[in-house]
């Protein structure tokens, strides 16, 4: 049991710092590691879990849309922006890989309904209840 939990717990660690620094660098999602970080704490230890929830990183990115109320306009376009823009760099670096680049445009293309159409979009100051 404890080679799982030190497995979460350092999964958790990584993906933290990924998240860190995708909420600087447009080049890395920043949702998707939050996301894992949450899901490797609350795994590893409840301590760590419940420092993580109180982090900005956490109350900026992920608490709204983890409680299922959805997403921000702004978190919104700032996620699909970069997800674009990360797309985009592998399509060009793709160069007459016709595949590669259909893939990429049909999970690109997915990736936006998702967003626009699945998340719930939110007034930025909506007020929030730690109730649950």
């Amino acid at each position: 049991m404890k080679i799982k939990k030190g497995f979460y717990l350092i999964l958790g660690f990584i993906s933290l710092a990924l998240g860190a620094i995708g909420a600087i660098l447009p080049i890395l999602p920043t949702t998707p590691f939050l996301l894992l970080s949450a899901f490797c704490f609350t795994q590893s230890s409840e301590c760590l879990h419940n420092w993580f929830i109180q982090t900005k990183l956490y109350q900026n990115n992920l608490k709204t849309l983890v409680k299922g109320q959805g997403m921000t306009k702004k978190a919104k376009i700032r996620v699909v922006s970069m997800v674009t823009l990360t797309m985009l760099l592998g399509f060009i670096l793709m160069g007459g890989t016709v595949i590669g680049r259909v893939i990429l445009v049909i999970v690109w293309i997915c990736h936006l309904l998702y967003f626009i159409l699945g998340v719930k979009t939110i007034a930025a100051e909506t007020p929030f209840s730690d109730t649950n």
